[in-house]
């Protein structure tokens, strides 16, 4: 039995209420699976052998939507490059903008626009195999656990070869990123994602695979469902196992109504992925949604719901532009919406109904995307403080709420039900954040829950446990040496040249 002494623990431990307050002197029992044993509030000091967390101990967080390889644009992606060809109905490989020409200003530093993105974007996919997915998805999955993130939810669709040819292992790509995540110390749910279209315009219909998209697609869904079978039977049993082989399950994903197939593949698609962590990028972009009506006569949520996606295991992505009926929907469904604030600035998105989506019945979880940013606490914030902004007013959701839309529902979008919570029984994933930095000294520790959402940063963050394991101690990670340099390093490795053409 391994025991952690928290200084203070955001717990419902011990609370008739089963609401999660700051309690003091916090002893977390671990057993030998990786589950916490006993959650002990007013313990009295640190017992012999037990490892102290002198800060606030919040339950892991999850990032529900991750791009990997998009964080080697962080910087290069806000240089002024000349604009892109706006190819009507044309997807990009992360959803942004609809992939369609119109309806998107996408606005950069400067005046760039989302197509000058997304061809730096492009050479970034080119240049990935499976080794340097292996060192740059390591490396940012070790900047996530650094910030506090213990379980990560990958949007992956990069799996093939440049023109599309295949690997000897179909699925090498997706090992790469699982691997990745085991070597930087967090759990992960790989979405494996149906791509097979090059994008929708309403009035050309939909546009083949070009370029760089050569490599997301399958043929068509049936050679996608082969292809993810694979993957999914390697890995059967392991999200379930105890210990070190708790930390891997497998979902699916389509990129987007506009990326996939022919309506009568939404029917199949939805019988292959019956019961596992369902994910789609869903209206992120006006023009998305006028494509789609103009093409299929419906928005994407309800063409979805009419082939029967939504449900408590699927999730939409970004959900930025939806019509009062499409709030419905996904809020009569039970499906979670991930938003991601920080990428949605970034892109210039616009803000979506979240508070709606929530009084709808939507459980609301976090990502952060194309990784502008790697923050969890800046993501969770931002979900309050974009709908004051909306709304102009203030007060749309408690600290407590935020924390959990970081972290018990990420991980339930996921399929981690069992994670997010101080709580016996549940994965023993730790998270421990420093309430005397400069940014978050002051408040009293039973204001810690508020202190942490509004004022804490990814650099607060001082210990990181998983499955009753230290991955982060005193700031440093413990699994991945110099963080920084492995990111810089598999940057590097890539050798594209960022927008501009400038290093």
């Amino acid at each position: 039995m391994t025991a952690y002494w928290a200084r203070h623990a955001w717990t419902a431990a011990g609370r008739p209420d089963g609401e999660p307050v700051v309690a003091p002197r916090v002893l977390i029992e671990v057993d030998a699976r990786g589950r916490i044993a006993a959650v002990r509030p007013d313990s009295g000091p640190p017992p012999a052998g037990a490892v102290r967390l002198d800060g606030l101990v919040l339950p892991g967080m999850a990032n529900a939507h991750s791009h990997a390889f998009h964080r080697a644009l962080r910087g290069s992606a806000q240089l002024v490059d000349a604009p892109g060809d706006a190819t009507p109905g044309e997807a990009h490989p992360g959803g942004h903008g609809g992939g369609l020409g119109s309806g998107h200003a996408g606005a950069h530093a400067g005046g760039g626009t989302f197509w000058s993105w997304r061809e730096t974007m492009y050479r970034y996919a080119a240049a990935l195999d499976p080794d340097r997915y292996l060192a740059l998805a390591r490396a940012v999955y070790a900047e996530m656990a650094l910030a506090g993130i213990t379980c990560v939810g990958e949007f992956h669709y990069l799996h093939h070869a440049p023109g599309g040819a295949r690997y000897d292992d179909p699925n090498a790509m997706g090992e790469a990123l699982i691997r990745a995540a085991g070597e930087a110390g967090i759990r992960i749910t790989l979405l494996d994602t149906c791509y097979l279209r090059g994008g929708l315009d309403g009035t050309a219909g939909y546009r083949p695979l070009r370029g760089a998209q050569l490599r997301f697609g399958d043929g068509d869904a049936e050679g996608w469902h082969a292809r993810w079978s694979l993957l999914r039977e390697r890995w059967a049993g392991h999200g379930t196992g105890g210990g070190g082989s708790e930390r891997v399950r497998i979902g699916a994903a389509l990129h987007s109504v506009r990326a996939f197939a022919t309506e009568d593949d939404y029917a199949a698609f939805v019988s292959w992925t019956a019961g596992v962590p369902r994910h789609v990028h869903l209206s992120e972009q006006p023009a998305e949604n006028e494509a789609c009506l103009a093409e299929l006569g419906r928005t994407p949520t309800r063409l979805l719901a009419e082939h029967g996606f939504w449900g408590p295991d699927s999730t939409a992505v970004h959900a930025t532009h939806l019509t009062v009926e499409d709030v419905r929907l996904l809020g009569a469904a039970g499906a979670t919406v991930c938003l991601c604030p920080t990428t949605e600035r970034d892109l210039a998105d616009g803000i979506g109904p979240a508070r709606e989506l929530a009084e709808a019945g939507c459980p609301l979880a976090l990502g952060s995307d194309s990784h502008a940013v790697i923050d969890p606490f800046e993501e969770a914030r931002a979900l309050e403080l974009d709908e004051r902004l909306r709304t102009r007013r203030r007060g749309h959701w408690t600290a407590a709420e935020l924390l959990g839309a970081a972290g018990e529902a990420g991980h339930a979008a996921l399929g981690w039900p069992e994670a997010g919570r101080l709580a016996e029984g549940a994965l023993a994933d730790l998270v421990c954040v420093d309430l005397e930095s400069v940014r978050t000294a002051g408040p009293p520790p039973e204001l810690g829950a508020q202190t942490a959402v509004f004022a804490a940063s990814a650099a607060d963050v001082r210990d990181v446990v998983v499955a009753g394991r230290p991955v982060v101690r005193d700031g440093t990670h413990l699994l991945v040496e110099d963080v920084p340099a492995a990111l810089r390093e598999a940057i590097a490795a890539l050798d594209v040249l960022p927008a501009g053409g400038r290093r």
